[in-house]
């Protein structure tokens, strides 16, 4: 782009000391003119003013992606020129989810500023989730991840020198992953250092993809600037679509950064993997969730009330700034009830709040309307509504909860197997699902310990198939307590283990069926000796002394049988 801008410039004959873009035909200096031309190529209507070839040229190509493309420093001449765009706004047309509204931010705090609380519920944030509003811009505001992002980590080094490695984000919902990535993007913005650009594999195509990629390599071939792609939700790109990254993350041409809460050894192909870091993000404890809580309840302006206080001890609150939350009403029901998820925690409080401000409003009775709201713990639980039980049907936490159970009946914990069975089926677990691995359980751990296990089973599957939920819940309890109550013998499913190793390991064609043991129906098959020299045992008063194995195997015992003794 820099080549043809000074191409473009020569052609017109303008002073050296400025670069024309070729695009608007405005002057800039050389040191913005890149900068210029990532938000003159997006904008919509390109600049304010016409192109003396418009009218004869089709219009340019609108990309669907959003960039990171704010300058961090004034454009030149631009006011000048005439050009619509004003350094340090964003450019008309584009939209970015890491761009922050201005106009709820105070011009005295510096770095992001605070938001007003009096201006929170009917400013330009009208509409907008809190989590997205309170979305932190440096590593300083950037809770619960200390294992990953803290102090003297390898990733924290490498964006402080910044040298961003391509990276996975694996973790539970809320638990920051885009928000690593948008401190990520503000780190690349401000440095200049790279272009930032994000996707969503919900929505974005192949096309899309490519498109980034061409810009990556166009990007680093003329500017020498690389990209940083950022993709949500990567583990929606199939595996032929995520094969499209392999060789330029190979190359460098773009740094991926992709985030996912599905178990990325099942979602991300391997060669992918093999070419990027994978870091596990944990959900929030509950002292994090409190840092996060009080950090929100600071910037909306909301005063926080111990138990033992009132609204009165606080008179010296600011103009507009009339909102109050009870301590207990915030720890008790968000923190802990939360799961971790950040996001629910931040939407539940913005929810309640507003209920409460809106209540106010529409306060007509006759008294004076109070200027102090009290938001209680009754109000933050019903914003709540439940505990936010983080689990997957389909994904990681499915087996991992599944697994828990399994071993907690092997394990004889009536407790645990409650627990987990209560944790699945409140999460939204399909019962049959369940009931299924019981019945399967009943044969591999308990067995010949107690046979009428399987029976149980069966009948616990049956009944849950008939019923449904929510009355087969109780069915499935006391089939877990059984099982995990009976008696465990794995003799049936070692054995028959033992039997596939025999198979597997065998060298050479399978020993064939003895021939007293095969039938003869025909005249011909009696002739050859089939069935010839067996022996019925119901004839037999007393124990019958016959081979039923094999040649090969006569005395192999499968019981005590191991794959190192064949």
């Amino acid at each position: 782009r820099l080549a043809l801008a000074i191409m473009a410039t020569n052609m017109k004959s303008a002073s050296p000391a400025s670069v024309q873009c070729p695009v608007c035909f405005n002057d800039f200096t050389p040191m913005t003119i890149n900068l210029h031309l990532d938000a003159c190529l997006l904008e919509k209507n390109t600049c304010s003013k016409p192109s003396k070839t418009a009218e004869s040229e089709p219009p340019l190509k609108k990309h669907c992606v959003n960039l990171e493309t704010k300058p961090s420093v004034p454009l030149a001449n631009s006011t000048a020129s005439g050009s619509s765009y004003v350094a340090g706004s964003q450019p008309s047309g584009m939209f970015s989810v890491f761009q922050t509204d201005k106009s709820t931010v105070s011009p005295q705090n510096g770095n992001g500023g605070q938001l007003k609380g009096k201006h929170f519920f009917n400013k330009g944030t009208k509409g907008k989730p809190l989590a997205d509003i309170l979305r932190p811009d440096t590593l300083e505001e950037y809770f619960g991840q200390n294992k990953v992002i803290g102090q003297q980590t390898l990733l924290r080094s490498l964006l402080e020198s910044e040298e961003i490695p391509s990276f996975i984000l694996w973790g539970p919902p809320g638990c920051g992953k885009t928000t690593l990535a948008h401190i990520i993007a503000g780190k690349c913005k401000r440095k200049g250092t790279a272009r930032f650009v994000t996707l969503s594999a919900t929505s974005a195509s192949v096309s899309d993809v490519r498109e980034v990629i061409k810009q990556a390599q166009n990007e680093l071939r003329l500017c020498k600037r690389k990209t940083v792609l950022f993709i949500d939700e990567i583990h929606r790109f199939n595996k032929s679509q995520q094969d499209t990254f392999l060789p330029h993350v190979e190359c460098g041409t773009v740094i991926l950064i992709g985030a996912t809460t599905e178990n990325p050894s099942f979602q991300v192909n391997t060669a992918l993997l093999s070419r990027c870091r994978v870091l596990v993000l944990e959900k929030l404890s509950v002292e994090a969730m409190a840092s996060i809580l009080d950090r929100a309840l600071a910037a909306l302006g909301i005063r926080v009330l111990d138990q033992d206080s009132t609204n009165s001890s606080n008179g010296d609150q600011a103009v507009g700034q009339d909102v109050f939350i009870e301590r207990k009403g915030l720890w008790t029901p968000l923190a802990y009830l939360c799961d971790g998820d950040a996001r629910t925690g931040l939407n539940s409080l913005q929810l309640a709040v507003q209920a409460q401000v809106s209540a106010s409003k529409a306060d007509t009775s006759g008294r004076s309307a109070s200027k102090e709201i009290l938001v209680k713990e009754e109000h933050i639980k019903e914003g709540l509504q439940r505990s936010h039980i983080l689990y997957d049907k389909a994904g990681e936490e499915h087996y991992n909860c599944i697994s828990a159970l399994h071993k907690s009946m092997r394990g004889s914990d009536e407790n645990a197997s409650l627990y987990w069975l209560g944790r699945m089926l409140e999460g939204g677990e399909d019962p049959i699902y369940v009931a299924r691995r019981m019945v399967r359980f009943a044969s591999e751990d308990v067995g010949l310990a107690d046979p009428a296990a399987l029976s149980q089973a069966v009948s616990a599957f049956q009944a849950c198939h008939f019923i449904g939920m929510p009355e087969c819940e109780v069915i499935l309890a006391q089939c877990a307590i059984y099982l995990a109550r009976a008696p465990k013998s794995i003799e049936v499913y070692q054995a028959y283990a033992n039997v596939k190793a025999c198979l597997r390991n065998h060298k050479g064609p399978l020993p064939s069926v003895p021939l007293h043991l095969r039938n003869a129906p025909t005249r011909l098959m009696k002739d050859l000796g089939y069935s010839k020299g067996y022996k019925y045992n119901p004839s037999f008063s007393g124990p019958v002394e016959q081979e039923y194995l094999p040649q090969e195997l006569q005395g192999v015992n499968f019981f005590t049988w191991s794959p190192a003794k064949s």
